[in-house]
């Protein structure tokens, strides 16, 4: 099976994070029948990750990974002479499509890399957890090199941003609004607190850029005539190094008439990088800070990260064939120096 066709197969399986079940089965059924010794790995549900190696060659030294949940809404594959389009297209169904295409011709020449396909990156990366324990309780063995593919338009990442997620929650009394003196807006508590953190100076690194801070999702009051007594932000920043000190600096600046909490962090991270690569730096996050058992990560695959999560997503078939030369050339110098 050619990477364009497996693109689009899987691209045509609905994945949305939370319901990759299809998609799973159907990379295990491929795997098992180009003859991987091929194992669903229990994530969640009827959710799991697919870990692929070769028969007398259960420990690679290197195994290449991505994810197979995909953003919504679902969008099925279409194909015009340059270029794959749909949901997962470049991010990250034809990254998988182009590993499976590299440890096949890896094979062909002797060397046997590992598979380990993801569920959950989109959210909450479950699966990476999931997929780190499993090496912790010896259910499996770590490679040296994790190979991680997201699109990086065939660059090799020098480093990821990293995330940190902030909720911030006002409360305050109802009343009718005809009397707002007779109430406590929650909404006028974080409004300003909003604002503040806006205007907050954010952290920078000369090689990396600024640390970046989006207001993603905004909710709060009953009704245009009920003074509102909850209110509520998730904030999301991008780091470009330690979480410490931004922390603080979050928790003054909102000030004590809200709650703020971080629910999530996804380390800053530098990577490896080989010679003769072009370089880039990844302004989002990955699997790569749950996959710490996994051996010493690489970041690159083909695709734009500019067009993934639009409705006009796509990868060139061009980058994609590309791609698999790439990642072969990779694990050759990992494995053999």
């Amino acid at each position: 099976m050619d990477a364009v066709t497996l693109t689009r197969q899987l691209v045509d399986i609905e994945s949305i994070s939370g319901n990759e079940a299809a998609v799973g089965n159907y990379l295990y059924g491929e795997l098992c029948r180009l003859g991987y010794q091929t194992k669903k790995m229990p994530v969640e549900g009827d959710r799991f990750n697919v870990l692929a190696t070769w028969e007398g060659h259960p420990n690679p030294g290197v195994v290449f990974s991505t994810h197979m949940d995909t953003v919504p809404p679902f969008i099925a594959s279409s194909e015009d002479v340059g270029r794959i389009y749909g949901r997962g297209s470049c991010d990250a169904k034809g990254i998988i499509a182009a590993q499976v295409g590299a440890a096949e011709r890896l094979r062909q020449q002797s060397i046997h890399v590992g598979l380990l396909f993801v569920v959950g990156e989109e959210r909450d990366s479950l699966g990476a957890k999931v997929a780190n324990d499993y090496v912790e309780n010896g259910q499996a063995s770590g490679c040296r090199f994790l190979v991680n593919g997201e699109p990086t338009e065939n660059h090799i990442a020098l480093a990821s941003k990293g995330t940190l997620r902030v909720e911030v929650t006002a409360t305050g009394r109802m009343a009718h609004s005809a009397y707002p003196e007779l109430g406590e807006s929650a909404i006028d508590k974080l409004i300003p607190a909003l604002t503040r953190l806006r205007a907050m100076p954010l952290p920078s690194d000369p090689e990396i850029g600024p640390c970046t801070l989006n207001i993603g999702l905004i909710e709060g009051g009953r009704a245009p005539n009920v003074i509102p007594d909850y209110a509520h932000a998730d904030l999301l920043y991008r780091l470009v190094g330690p979480s410490e000190e931004l922390r603080r600096q979050i928790l003054a600046t909102a000030g004590d008439g809200v709650q703020v909490t971080f629910p999530l962090e996804l380390p800053f991270l530098r990577l490896r990088t080989v010679d003769g690569l072009p370089t880039m730096i990844a302004k989002f996050t990955t699997d790569i800070p749950k996959l710490t058992k996994w051996g010493e990560p690489l970041l690159l695959g083909p695709g734009s990260i500019h067009v993934a999560h639009t409705d006009g997503e796509y990868i060139e078939k061009k980058q994609l064939a590309e791609s698999i030369d790439l990642y072969c050339g990779i694990a050759k110098q990992l494995l053999l120096g």
